[in-house]
């Protein structure tokens, strides 16, 4: 199952991807008593895996469950709103904001911080594993895990995405709020922009992609050129922020998705397997929830893991070695996904049905979607995975 690794280890529990979710879900289970966790990276180092990712309430209530939030409260700005700038309008209008804290991270700051939260020697690189009780597949939306757990592969959207950091030496000159700028709704095109700190600040593009489009450039300073001529026509200060992007955070990505029906039908388990972030629920942007939601899978995670499963034996300073029977680990892990599966299947639902009213979709069908967003979902930051 698990490829491309060299050397021997035998761990309780193994957990593959050394990203958000896996270091998240490693640092809940040794809070919850766990000390046979080891996290399994494919790399020769940790990878940001991406440029910066906003977090909502909902997340940040996971990071202090995880002991990392006010630490990573000093790295960024508080977000205090969110505006939609209409070009071809000439409008600007604020939008309805996100319940309580909103924040956007680097995902490097974010990576290392949950990273230096663990015990040394927890993350593992080009390692295989010989023995393992419970495996966590953190490997994001084209996971290993996910395909040997049965789920199929996810969707790939109609849109890319171009992102990249800029820093103004001697500060910027944007508010703490959340901008989106359209030229016109008949391009597909939308530039968004997130202040980090008073200095750096985020940025990103969602461009159509059909499969008569040739490839992004992999080139960096192709790949900028490229981005300038996406956003021909937009205001100057967004050229600008393109012109003096940090080259070396500039990402192009073809968003992906899990329709809501794979999600309620999932199975997301087999035997002592899951999956969790990403691998489960790899969702569009247009909520930001991505992140957030892969904080509440790691906290949920250990709570059901430390419910069901009688721990630890520490004997004479020995390592802590998981003591029980695979019926209970199963069933741990059956609670965790029965947890989580409503609140990730409407997360899901509601960022397809975005999705749909930011598309080229019938006016009927955008009216039928705005009236299920209106009937059925609440802010998703509101919500709270509770405590570790």
């Amino acid at each position: 199952m698990i490829s491309g690794f060299n050397g021997e280890n035998e761990h309780d529990i193994a957990i593959v991807g050394g990203g958000i979710g896996g270091l998240a879900t490693a640092i809940a289970l040794h809070r919850k008593g766990f000390k046979d966790v080891a996290v399994y990276e494919k790399s020769d180092c940790l990878r940001a895996g991406g440029t910066a990712i906003s977090i909502s309430a909902n997340g940040w209530r996971a990071l202090d469950q995880l002991g990392v939030g006010d630490h990573l409260r000093d790295k960024a700005n508080l977000i205090q709103g969110r505006q939609e700038v209409l070009l071809d309008q000439n409008r600007v209008q604020n939008l309805p904001f996100w319940s309580g804290e909103v924040r956007c991270l680097k995902r490097s700051d974010l990576i290392n911080a949950l990273a230096d939260a663990l015990p040394s020697n927890t993350t593992r690189f080009n390692c295989d594993l010989v023995s393992v009780q419970v495996v966590v597949g953190c490997d994001g939306s084209n996971s290993e895990v996910a395909n040997f757990v049965g789920l199929k592969p996810a969707s790939l959207c109609s849109l890319g995405s171009i992102r990249g950091l800029t820093n103004y030496p001697n500060g910027h000159p944007f508010p703490p709020q959340f901008t989106v700028t359209k030229r016109n709704k008949a391009d597909g095109k939308l530039f968004g922009r997130f202040p980090i700190d008073d200095k750096l600040v985020y940025w990103f593009i969602y461009i159509p992609i059909s499969p008569k489009d040739g490839k992004f450039p992999d080139d960096l300073e192709l790949m900028k050129q490229a981005t300038l001529r996406q956003i021909e026509g937009y205001p100057a200060n967004e050229i600008e922020m393109v012109e003096k992007c940090e080259v070396d955070s500039l990402s192009f990505t073809r968003l992906r998705y899990r329709h809501p029906w794979e999600i309620l039908v999932g199975k997301f388990r087999k035997g002592s397997v899951t999956v969790l972030g990403d691998a489960m629920h790899v969702m569009g942007p247009f909520l930001g929830q991505g992140g957030s939601a892969t904080l509440e899978d790691a906290v949920v995670l250990a709570r059901n893991m430390a419910r069901k499963i009688g721990i630890l034996n520490h004997k004479s300073g020995a390592r802590g070695k998981l003591i029980t029977s695979q019926k209970k680990i199963e069933e741990a892990l059956y609670h965790y996904v029965k947890e989580r599966k409503m609140r990730i299947m409407l997360l899901a639902t509601n960022t397809y049905i975005i999705g749909l009213l930011t598309g080229p979709t019938p006016l009927v069908a955008k009216l039928i979607a705005l009236m299920v967003l209106w009937v059925l979902f609440k802010d998703p930051a509101s919500y709270d995975c509770g405590k570790l």
